[in-house]
């Protein structure tokens, strides 16, 4: 019989949902207060989870919720890019699944 995996889960910060760890792509803010994209998860530095869908980046971008979150000012192109990178996500899980079984 096999076992059933526990599937970690993470808070959106959008949504304010608990959802599983491979639904989210983590923001990192370093020690320098750089702010990027971890598609690892692996970074070091404090992170916060955004739903893979676009309207939760966008709204991410119009309210600029990761200012708040990390306290800090991050500059316009940082939404512009996560907004493409969540794009580019979501038509990858359209194109190859979720890779789960």
């Amino acid at each position: 019989m096999a076992r059933k995996r526990k599937i970690p889960m993470r808070k959106d910060i959008v949504s304010g949902e608990m959802k599983p760890k491979k639904e989210l792509v983590r923001i990192v803010k370093n020690k320098e207060d750089e702010v990027s994209i971890d598609p690892t998860g692996k970074k070091s530095g404090r992170g916060a989870y955004l739903s893979l869908e676009v309207a939760a980046a966008k709204k991410a971008q119009g309210e600029r919720i990761f200012d708040q979150v990390f306290g800090i000012k991050i500059p316009a192109q940082f939404y512009e890019e996560l907004v493409k990178y969540v794009d580019h996500q979501a038509a990858r899980r359209e194109l190859f699944g979720d890779g789960t079984k």
